[in-house]
């Protein structure tokens, strides 16, 4: 694993060079994280697209969706467990060797028949995409806080969000061309045409992954450059204190991680802010047909106005957290979830086309800023050599506890009581959230005072 060892370089960089060298390389590594986070979600999800070739073989919705769950399973466990070990990788070599991985899988899952010839078999596979699909978020992480300051990382992280959002929305077109490309041109082969929706996508996260490498420097020590609070002034900290040597797994863990009450706190606050998330994203379309009557194709428009509010919510919630509250995330993060209670509440109760759409786009508006204030706030919180371990933490129980709630949770309640009480839940979720984030109100970085 030597490999994947942080580089220091030997020689600074010339003081004279130095503001000049900083701002082309924090402009080139931001593009490479962003290409290579997008590059991620182009072999996700594939499996979604192939679900109905599949269903044509002998397979049930039941058995895929077991399959298919593996993905979320294996990706909430790995974004901790390779967000420890990404604290002690070159970022460089880490964040695109597990998109080549993820690319891989995909390529077998579309070569290898016998790959898609049993559930138990698509599990595995599945869920080895999931860990190593780990290996993105707490990468990316790492070069933000070493490359941009705590009062300015608000608004770059927000940018690197939506790298997410692109990234879904460009996988769907490039994995049905796949499909049609497939069906058209290699049936010869004995290759089935929905396998193209992990083949031609693999293509080009391979690309990607290549692009990514080559823009991502893995910190500005490893370049001969000062570290990035010497350079724009900018502390975590009153006392100014850093850590730049690497740290064990141990330290990471139970001083800076297990040991950090702030980050335990953020934690708990994602088990609520995913369980709105995708209490109101992943029941929308039955909830929609089921009780309002509305048509699977209007209620599929409604899902996307949905997402796509959530990009710019995002951004304006990086922006306040930097700009308003000074590189506070505390604040932001409790007036959104305050706002996304009042839609949520309205969502409930609208009764005509436009006033549910129009609560469905301010709760996705609002509420992916909160998702991705947590994530900051795990960086924030932390040392910079152990933020991949701090927002793996905070994932791992977004993933495992909030999600798991808003899919088993939600959906016993309301086989048992009836959506109301659905919806109770997640209002209060939004309250309990909003609460945890007033908990962190004047917390900024590592403030050794913030109570």
């Amino acid at each position: 694993m030597n490999f994947l060892k942080p580089h220091i370089a030997k020689n600074k960089v010339p003081a004279s060079k130095v503001d000049s060298t900083y701002k082309r390389l924090r402009l080139q590594v931001f593009i490479g994280i962003f290409i290579g986070y997008a590059g991620y979600y182009l072999v996700r999800n594939n499996f979604s697209l192939a679900i109905p070739g599949l269903t044509l073989q002998g397979f049930t919705k039941g058995q895929l969706g077991l399959a298919f769950s593996a993905v979320s399973l294996a990706y909430g466990i790995s974004k901790f467990v390779m967000g420890t070990v990404s604290d002690h990788s070159n970022a460089r070599i880490f964040l695109p060797l597990g998109l080549i991985l993820a690319s891989i899988i995909n390529l077998a899952l579309g070569l290898i028949p016998a790959l898609t010839s049993s559930i138990t078999v698509m599990f595995i596979v599945l869920f080895i995409l999931g860990w190593v699909q780990g290996m993105g978020w707490p990468a990316g992480g790492r070069v933000l806080v070493h490359w941009f300051s705590i009062n300015e990382r608000g608004s770059k992280t927000s940018v690197w969000n939506i790298a997410h959002n692109i990234g879904v929305a460009l996988m769907a077109p490039i994995a049905t061309a796949g499909i049609a490309l497939v069906g058209s041109y290699f049936a010869f082969t004995g290759i089935k045409s929905y396998n193209g929706a992990f083949l031609l996508p693999a293509i080009f996260a391979i690309i990607t992954a290549i692009l990514a490498y080559l823009a991502i420097r893995d910190t500005p020590e490893s370049q001969g450059l000062p570290p990035i609070e010497e350079y724009r002034n900018d502390y975590p900290n009153k006392s100014h204190k850093l850590i730049e040597k690497e740290l064990s797994t141990k330290d990471i863990l139970f001083k800076y991680v297990l040991n950090n009450k702030w980050v335990w706190i953020i934690s708990i606050a994602n088990v609520f802010v995913y369980l709105v998330r995708y209490g109101v994203e992943n029941w929308a379309p039955v909830y929609l047909t089921e009780v309002q009557h509305i048509t699977l194709s209007s209620s599929g428009w409604s899902y996307f106005w949905y997402e796509m509010a959530g990009i710019p919510g995002t951004l304006i919630a990086g922006w306040i957290s930097d700009k308003v509250f000074k590189g506070r995330r505390g604040p932001a993060g409790f007036f959104f979830m305050l706002v996304v209670t009042v839609f949520v509440y309205i969502y409930m109760h609208a009764t005509n086309m436009f006033m549910i759409n129009f609560s469905l786009i301010m709760i996705g508006f609002w509420i992916y800023g909160p998702v991705m204030l947590i994530g900051l706030q795990a960086l924030d919180l932390v040392p910079k050599k152990a933020a991949g371990t701090s927002s793996g933490l905070t994932g791992l129980f977004g993933y495992l506890f909030g999600s798991v709630a808003a899919n088993a949770i939600l959906g016993w309640t309301v086989d048992k009581f009836g959506w109301q009480a659905g919806f109770y839940i997640i209002l209060i979720s939004c309250i309990l959230a909003a609460v945890l984030f007033a908990c962190t109100w004047k917390v900024r970085g590592q403030e050794e005072n913030a109570v």
